[in-house]
């Protein structure tokens, strides 16, 4: 908002030092991610800025850890980058797989959260629902409980929930499973636990679509004879979908980024890209991280720019005018 012509002396150096402590602020907050970009160009193996890279010399500036990214692992790094050496890089290299398990353990774990999120919100958005202060509390419960004390939880109990593989449940969800058929150590297991975490960022993006939609909607439907199925689906799906898609972008996140889960419930096999990194700061300091960082970065400010899209176009379906 523009100054007023009418200001007094006082609230003009408000004005302009309320704009200077946010600018301050945004930059305490954003420093720590724009000084990781640079370094993941360092020529060196260091973790700081080099002289050439200070004086803006071009050799002090390379691609070699993002290369790093790509033969870490591989049978062949050294070898000519034709389709074989693709092919090789594809099925061994370190930081490829990781990058597979993070995108499949992601991808079911939006599936199972925004699913489950979206059920839980249209039944929170209805004004008969019984206690639904107290349930929506405990659904948003993942956010506010520490993570490490969901993860032991989730360790203790997941090493108890085995299948029978002989079982018809067996045998659906054997991929899922470890070896031994039980939660622990196995795919499904880390699934449940990041979609657990990202069923309270569905829950609240979905319900706050949900504080906008006009309920008689619904009950003109069902006069025109619509089934519940083809209500849901031809009327209330179309007017909160951005809500929900919003809340699966947010769910996919919270899965791609998470670590402590992974390493309470995670066995070796389901090496993900937070875990990686954990181990490469823990077991051998490499400047590939900061390239895997950056590039984390540049995913993160794609999918929030989605959101902002999806937001702004669910407040123009709802009639609310944007700034």
């Amino acid at each position: 908002m523009a100054l007023p012509t009418y200001a007094s002396p006082l609230e003009k150096v408000w004005y302009y030092a309320f704009r200077v402590i946010c600018a301050v602020v945004f930059l305490f907050l954003i420093a720590p991610i724009l000084v990781v970009i640079p370094l993941s160009f360092n020529a060196e193996p260091y973790f700081t800025f080099t002289e050439k890279m200070l004086a803006f010399d071009p050799a002090g500036y390379s691609m070699r850890w993002y290369d790093t990214l790509l033969t870490l692992g591989s049978s062949a790094p050294d070898g000519p980058r034709d389709s074989g050496w693709w092919s090789a890089t594809w099925e061994s290299a370190t930081w490829i797989k990781a990058a597979k398990n993070s995108l499949w353990i992601g991808f079911w774990a939006t599936i199972l959260a925004t699913s489950l999120g979206t059920l839980a919100a249209l039944g929170l958005s209805r004004p008969e629902m019984p206690y639904r202060r107290l349930i929506t509390a405990i659904l948003i419960s993942p956010m506010i409980v520490p993570i490490i004390i969901i993860a032991v939880g989730m360790s203790f109990m997941f090493a108890k929930a085995c299948v029978d593989s002989g079982s018809a449940l067996g045998t659906i969800l054997g991929p899922f499973l470890s070896n031994r058929g039980c939660l622990a150590n196995s795919d499904l297991g880390v699934i449940v636990a990041h979609a657990t975490l990202g069923i309270p960022f569905v829950i609240i993006t979905v319900t706050a679509t949900m504080s906008g939609f006009d309920q008689s909607l619904i009950r003109a439907s069902a006069s025109l004879g619509a089934n519940p199925r083809t209500t849901f689906f031809k009327v209330i799906m179309p007017l909160i979908l951005p809500g929900v898609i919003s809340g699966a972008l947010f769910a996919f996140v919270t899965s791609f980024d998470e670590v402590v889960a992974v390493l309470f419930i995670a066995g070796p096999e389901q090496q993900t890209i937070p875990r990686q990194m954990f181990n490469g700061i823990r077991e051998q300091i490499s400047p590939a991280i900061l390239a895997v960082a950056t590039i984390l970065v540049i995913v993160s400010i794609l999918l929030l720019t989605t959101v902002e899209l999806l937001r702004r176009r669910s407040d123009r379906l709802r009639g609310v005018t944007g700034r």
